[in-house]
């Protein structure tokens, strides 16, 4: 099986992405693309490394179409091709253990492991297709058990992590893809700048294969919501938003009322 990976930068700490580049380097023999959002070129020995093709853009694509430059300027040669987070570590049996689920099971076209805090605490990366209401009216909710109601719902807090769950929602910090999949949508859709692209990506995964969440494996997620404090960035958010709900509907959306469904079944059957 041949896996290839796309990594964003934007002027990140080196300790921490050369973790991400070798938590992937040991754990196939593929080969990494790193596009370079920063201003200035960064500087560390692994991004000389044989099996990473590094690409400094020069300025600040954004999430989405950084990684889809990768896939435009490398033309991806692969079953299947992971989206990696500089702030992402794993062990080494983790995607050969991820390929193989896929390679036995033609119908999956994305697959996320558990995703945990650096403390071991689980972070709750499987989702529901979000609504106006999970995006946008809960941060302004003054009453905090409201707020930890619509959390539970649309966090999946029911959710079993003793198997593999069909979950329309997942995270593209680490997200392993079969690369034909991620060719035929087109990749990311670039309208968004930062959030809610992998969102997009997923749901658009999600009409031609299925998306499976597998917790038997774990990833190390260093993750903190930067729009809960950044001024800036929830202002990116909220554009985010309001494009997501302007391409799928914010009221009327048949879709995620079918999947979230569907999903929701689930947890309540178990």
């Amino acid at each position: 099986m041949r896996i290839t990976a796309s990594l964003v930068l934007f002027h990140n700490d080196p300790e921490l992405y050369a973790r991400a580049i070798m938590s992937f380097l040991n754990g196939c023999d593929g080969t990494l693309y790193v596009v370079d959002n920063s201003l200035e070129p960064l500087q560390h020995e692994l991004l000389q490394h044989d099996r990473v093709k590094y690409l400094f853009a020069g300025r600040n694509l954004g999430f989405g179409a950084a990684h889809n430059l990768a896939l435009q300027q490398f033309a991806l040669d692969s079953d299947f091709h992971l989206l990696l987070n500089p702030d992402i570590s794993f062990d080494s049996d983790v995607l050969v253990f991820l390929a193989k689920r896929m390679t036995e099971d033609m119908g999956i076209g994305a697959i996320m492991p558990r995703i945990v805090y650096p403390n071991g605490k689980h972070q709750r990366l499987h989702k529901l297709l979000p609504s106006p209401i999970d995006l946008i009216f809960r941060r302004f909710i003054p009453i905090a058990s409201l707020r930890e109601c619509i959390n539970k719902r649309y966090e999946l807090h029911l959710l079993q992590q003793d198997r593999p769950s069909d979950i329309p929602s997942l995270s593209g910090c680490f997200l392993l893809m079969r690369t034909s999949v991620l060719k035929q949508i087109g990749g990311f859709d670039e309208r968004y700048f930062m959030y809610l692209e992998d969102v997009d990506l997923v749901r658009r995964i999600g009409d031609v294969a299925r998306t499976v969440y597998e917790p038997s494996v774990v990833v190390v997620h260093a993750y903190a919501k930067g729009s809960y404090r950044n001024k800036t960035l929830l202002g990116y958010h909220l554009r985010s938003a309001l494009a997501y709900f302007n391409k799928w509907g914010w009221f009327y959306d048949p879709i995620r009322h079918r999947r979230n469904k569907a999903v929701l079944a689930l947890v309540d059957r178990r």
